[in-house]
C-alpha cells in the first residue's frame, strides 16, 4: 500500500507540474479508484456506491467487499 501511495503522490505532483501542487486526498482518491477498479473495495457517497470510473466530487467512503 505505501508504494501505491508514494507511486500516486509523485505521479499526481508530476503531472500537476512544479509550479502547482496537490493535496493528500488527492492521492488517496487515485488509490481508492484503482483499488476500487479492482473490486477490491466499493467507494461510497451517502450510502450507495459510485462507479470508480465516473467523475465524482466531494466526500466519500471506502469499504471493503470481503465479507
Amino acid at each position: 500500500m505505501r508504494q501505491r501511495l508514494e507511486s500516486s503522490i509523485r505521479a499526481l505532483a508530476e503531472h500537476r507540474g512544479p509550479r502547482s501542487s496537490i493535496c493528500l486526498s488527492d492521492a488517496a482518491r487515485d488509490v481508492a479508484r484503482r483499488l476500487a477498479q479492482s473490486g477490491a473495495v466499493e467507494i461510497t457517497q451517502r450510502g450507495t456506491v459510485v462507479d470508480p470510473d465516473s467523475d465524482w466530487t466531494g466526500p466519500i467512503r471506502i469499504r471493503t467487499t470481503a465479507s
